[in-house]
């Protein structure tokens, strides 16, 4: 039976990169066969982060050449469960369990069983590696998977009662300190709990509290923060632009009485400079501009400053292109509100 080609090998592959016991592994197959498997296991490690589906398929394509070997398993197992197909992941590790006795991938494991909708097989699992006393690194994966279960299974409480005690007991975000990347991932799971319990003020206290202890951002709460920052920098903007723009609404769709604004506007033949009580002028040092004086000049204002100040006002210089101009809005009566 002839082998399926599998995909195109990239160009940057060489199978001097893969680990050298998975090449001491590969020393019993066909020379050829074996570098074409280790191309596709190389391919299958540097894709699986950016195209995981791609990975898988390399992954696949060294399987078919090699089946018996333990790490062409591990690889495809690995490679399934980044590309989100969990069955396929759960067979292949367990198969590599199997032929080479390492038992450190039983957190994805039960992972793949919440996958699969199968939250009690996951349970169990976990059950079964805690009686085993594992290292510190798989039981924070254990404890993340046994807290998504129990959330699986609507027991909330639970769940935040085995992230609590993974944290050292009745944690708050001041006790954050200095964590680990464990210690982050367990605070992180914690926060989106009370998130999702309605609890979002403590919530964020805590979300907070793991952005600042984690500035390189590997648990990405930071990135969740800017993208909200953004998003209510674009809302400001979009209020900003919209200020002073007709808007819908009563006042907008008040109808404007014609009559009212023919009677309204200033005779035709009347200039613009025999209308009084609009004007500019700088009187005490200070400029008002569109002021209403009424029948009192600007002049005349001046003038009553200085003598309370014992000072003699100096000569006025008119600007009868600033003194007289048009007050804002003069074209249009402002119109009562329909409401008063």
């Amino acid at each position: 039976m002839r082998r399926a080609p599998g995909p195109a090998l990239p160009e940057w592959v060489d199978p001097r990169d893969l680990d050298q016991s998975v090449r001491s592994a590969l020393r019993g197959l066909d020379s050829r066969n074996a570098d074409t498997v280790a191309r596709h296991l190389v391919a299958a490690g540097g894709l699986l982060d950016d195209e995981p589906e791609l990975a898988l398929e390399h992954a696949r394509a060294a399987r078919d050449r090699a089946s018996r070997i333990a790490a062409v398993r591990e690889a495809v197992g690995v490679a399934a469960y980044h590309a989100g197909d969990y069955a396929e992941a759960a067979r292949e590790l367990r198969a590599y369990a199997r032929m080479s006795g390492d038992d450190s991938y039983r957190a994805v494991l039960a992972d793949c069983e919440r996958a699969l909708e199968r939250p009690e097989n996951a349970l169990r699992l976990v059950q079964e590696a805690l009686a085993t006393q594992p290292g510190d690194e798989e039981l924070v994966e254990l404890r993340l998977v046994e807290a998504g279960a129990r959330q699986d299974l609507g027991e909330t409480a639970a769940a935040a009662l085995v992230l609590e005690a993974a944290l050292g007991g009745r944690p708050t975000p001041a006790t954050l300190g200095n964590p680990d990347l464990g210690q982050l991932r367990l605070a992180t799971a914690y926060a989106e709990l009370l998130d999702a319990r309605g609890e979002e003020e403590l919530a964020g206290e805590w979300f907070a509290a793991i952005a600042a202890a984690d500035p390189d951002d590997l648990t990405g709460v930071a990135a969740l923060f800017a993208d909200e920052d953004g998003d209510e920098d674009e809302a400001t903007d979009e209020t900003e632009a919209t200020d002073g723009l007709a808007v819908d609404g009563p006042v907008a769709d008040a109808e404007v009485d014609e009559d009212q604004l023919v009677a309204e506007e200033p005779p035709a033949e009347v200039a613009e400079a025999d209308r009084p009580g609009v004007a500019a002028a700088e009187i005490g040092g200070v400029e008002f501009a569109d002021v209403d004086f009424g029948d009192v000049s600007a002049d005349d204002i001046e003038a009553e400053v200085a003598e309370l100040l014992g000072e003699t006002p100096p000569p006025v210089e008119r600007d009868h292109t600033r003194l007289f101009q048009e007050a804002p809005g003069h074209d249009v009566p402002e119109q009562e509100s329909p409401t008063d």
